[in-house]
């Protein structure tokens, strides 16, 4: 019996799709907010396993926007327009992300992630450059990585208060 962590995820063209065209945003939209240099982090892409069945991409960028999709096609976006903790965990995260350069290499494979290895993709106006995150812990010697997932962790707890507090909202309309 094959082990399901080692297959590919099955994944909706929809998710394909929506994955694909964060990777290749384009830096200039970021104009008017910041004066980006070749190699400055302006956004991260990461994926991240959450079960064998399951495949999360997180998207975030240097505006404070983060949103993220699955693998069937579901999504949850917007609420950066909405809520101000999520605005401020993303843009941190985005901000800190240049600490990993020195341990991406520039690709242009985006390939799904096997396993439970969360793949990261910093974007840049030089390009895309990847890292990934092994399943276990990250050595303490890993500064930056570890730094690197507390920030994404508080990108995704921020995440998923607000759809706690949409949840909340809903059920609030619903009953009046």
């Amino acid at each position: 019996m094959p082990n399901r962590m080692t297959d590919r995820y099955n994944v909706t063209q929809k998710y394909l799709m929506t994955r694909g065209q964060a990777i290749n945003f384009p830096a200039e939209y970021f104009n008017s907010i910041v004066k980006l240099k070749k190699d400055d982090v302006f956004g991260v892409v990461i994926d991240i396993p959450m079960s064998a069945d399951v495949l999360t991409t997180m998207v975030c960028f240097i505006n404070g926007a983060a949103n993220i999709y699955f693998n069937n096609g579901g999504e949850y976006t917007g609420a950066s327009q909405r809520y101000r903790n999520l605005v401020q965990a993303a843009h941190a995260l985005v901000a800190n992300a240049g600490q990993l350069m020195p341990k991406a290499e520039k690709t242009k494979a985006y390939d799904l992630p096997k396993g439970k290895t969360n793949n990261i993709f910093l974007l840049t106006k030089g390009g895309v450059y990847k890292t990934q995150i092994a399943e276990g812990l990250i050595p303490e010697e890993e500064k930056e990585l570890r730094t690197f997932y507390v920030l994404y962790q508080r990108v995704l707890n921020e995440i998923r208060n607000c759809q706690l507090k949409d949840d909340a909202i809903r059920r609030k309309e619903a009953n009046q």
